[in-house]
């Protein structure tokens, strides 16, 4: 674990280093932009926190997945279905049903102390962005170790829609 400012410089300089940087800002984009979302959703138009976190989901992880594949993990060419992208589509949508949960709770808990819509859309965008916050590192693994891994025999080259 870095100590010290230089270590930490040392460790963006290396590979491991520089993926972990660029998910990092991809993550803040898919954050940022799934937080407006909910605030959108949940706060202006009205929906309810269950399908204010769902549309939020389904929309940041378009960008999400181009941004981590393309820029954080430098994969090129046309996305491969089964090892990509059910894989994850599959990781958004359980982390969907973590922050799911997460936000019907504290909506549930807002509605039961009468908290107002304010304060309600408040804390129901920080549970949201708290849950994902718990699943960052999880995602991290999984996708530099299973997802986004070069792969270089002629079985991995069968691209989405083959």
């Amino acid at each position: 674990m870095p100590q010290s400012i230089p270590d930490v410089r040392a460790l963006l300089r290396t590979p491991l280093g520089q993926k972990l940087f660029r998910y990092s800002m991809a993550s803040v984009v898919a954050v940022i932009l799934s937080t407006v979302l909910v605030v959108i959703f949940d706060g202006f138009v009205g929906f309810s926190a269950v399908v204010s976190s769902t549309l939020a989901t389904a929309i940041a992880a378009v960008p999400s997945y181009e941004m981590n594949r393309r820029w954080a993990w430098g994969k090129t060419g046309r996305s491969h279905m089964v090892r990509e992208v059910i894989p994850f589509w599959t990781i958004a949508f359980f982390s969907w049903g973590f922050s799911t949960l997460s936000v019907r709770f504290m909506e549930d808990f807002a509605k039961s102390h009468h908290l107002s819509h304010a304060l309600t859309t408040s804390l129901v965008t920080l549970v949201y962005i708290g849950a994902y916050g718990l699943l960052w590192v999880g995602k991290f693994i999984i996708f530099n170790n299973l997802l986004f891994v070069h792969r270089h025999s002629s079985e991995d080259r069968e691209p989405v829609g083959a």
